[in-house]
């Protein structure tokens, strides 16, 4: 699939594989819903974008980051549908195509089976909840957050499409530090991680494919979130 992957999600550009982007995943999934997954450019130094994609999955696209002023390195969660190479191409600043990856093993099923969180029956008054956490680094600002959402892929009869397609982290001052975008494999509640420069608090705004907002403030040391 690679040369399909390189056709349709980087325009055929020429790529370099690199061993500097890192990309950490276990070697066998034990929920196929729900694969942790760690992308790290940071020594390729000045990173314009990032594109995540499980080959194999039905739907390839995972995630796409514009690192702007926080690290090339995110953290997250995807559904696999069977062993599949999970691969990251990250663009530098002069253009250049930098792939890494690794190749899970997994049982299978994870794109085509009902979202966890549409099966608890308080999902929708939660749905759009954040709750997160900063840390202060030596040099960075360390962000996790979940957030409560099915991201149903629609590939279950009956469950259309529904998932975070968008997600901006400011900085007090209202400046984009980072940019995600989101598609159906990444899994239900998603956990993001994120290295940012160092600030005290964080605002997440972004929204799903049917508009609902997601929206809040993130304070160093705290667990909870201003909304």
């Amino acid at each position: 699939m690679w040369e399909d992957m390189r056709l349709s999600l980087l325009g055929g550009a020429k790529v370099v594989f690199d061993d500097r982007v890192r990309v950490l995943a276990p070697d066998d999934a034990e929920d196929s819903m729900n694969v942790p997954v760690l992308v790290d450019a940071s020594a390729l130094g000045k990173v314009s974008r990032i594109v995540v994609f499980a080959e194999l999955n039905p739907i390839h696209k995972v995630l796409e980051m514009e690192p702007l002023h926080a690290k090339p390195l995110v953290g997250f969660r995807i559904k696999v549908q069977q062993a599949t190479p999970i691969r990251a191409a990250v663009q530098t600043q002069d253009g250049q195509w930098h792939v890494g990856g690794r190749i899970v093993d997994a049982a299978g099923g994870g794109c085509t089976l009902p979202s966890l969180g549409s099966e608890n029956s308080d999902w929708a008054s939660r749905m759009g909840e954040v709750i997160g956490r900063l840390w202060s680094n030596k040099d960075s600002t360390r962000l996790r957050l979940r957030i409560m959402h099915p991201m149903d892929t629609g590939l279950v009869p009956g469950i259309p499409a529904f998932y975070i397609n968008r997600l901006e982290f400011l900085d007090p001052k209202g400046e984009t530090l980072s940019r995600l975008f989101l598609y159906e494999p990444v899994s239900g509640n998603p956990v993001i991680t994120l290295d940012l420069p160092q600030r005290d608090s964080v605002t997440v705004i972004g929204t799903d494919n049917n508009g609902n907002p997601v929206e809040a403030r993130i304070m160093t040391g705290l667990n909870e979130v201003e909304l």
